[in-house]
């Protein structure tokens, strides 16, 4: 199937530090030609967490879309970090709590007709609280609900696709 596309150039036309965007001219399998328009960003990491049957939840403003989100705690894979290993941290960090144990549920691209973008989604539970270390741009609240609402509470406006995947994939394997 590939064969059938072939890459005639790759160009970067902007970076930006979070992210690179640029176009492939590729031929079509018809012989034509067109470029497709693309975004590259570094893998990322969603957390279910949860604790005496809550599920660990962070509030932020989003101003890509202007909204307050309640959401998965999430972030990227530093270099030579794995899934799990990025989770546990990003949890840490974001919420004040340690896990004894997280397992990588899934793996993933993510809007694959745009994004050059992989995600893993981790269940992260035993949690011990610790001190919070927040970025200088995360202004975050930390919010839990019970199991039972947490993935309704997603799926009110303004909903976010990678928590109600982390929810649904968690719900999916029994740890919801």
């Amino acid at each position: 199937m590939t064969d059938d596309w072939r890459l005639i150039e790759s160009v970067t036309e902007y970076e930006t530090g979070w992210y690179t965007g640029g176009y492939d001219l590729v031929e079509q399998p018809d012989g034509s030609t067109k470029k497709y328009y693309w975004a590259e960003l570094p893998p990322a990491v969603v957390v279910v967490a949860v604790t005496d049957g809550r599920v660990v939840f962070v509030e932020q403003y989003r101003p890509a879309i202007r909204e307050t989100c309640l959401e998965c705690p999430a972030g990227i894979v530093e270099d030579g970090e794995s899934y799990t290993t990025a989770g546990a941290r990003e949890l840490r960090e974001e919420t004040g709590f340690d896990p004894a144990g997280v397992s990588l549920l899934e793996d993933f691209y993510c809007s694959t007709g745009v994004l050059r973008h992989e995600r893993g989604i981790v269940f992260a539970e035993g949690l011990t609280p610790v001190e919070r270390k927040l970025d200088s741009n995360e202004f975050i609240t930390v919010r839990s609900l019970p199991v039972e609402d947490a993935l309704d509470a997603a799926r009110a406006d303004p909903a976010n696709d990678a928590t109600i995947e982390a929810l649904l994939l968690a719900e999916r394997e029994g740890l919801l």
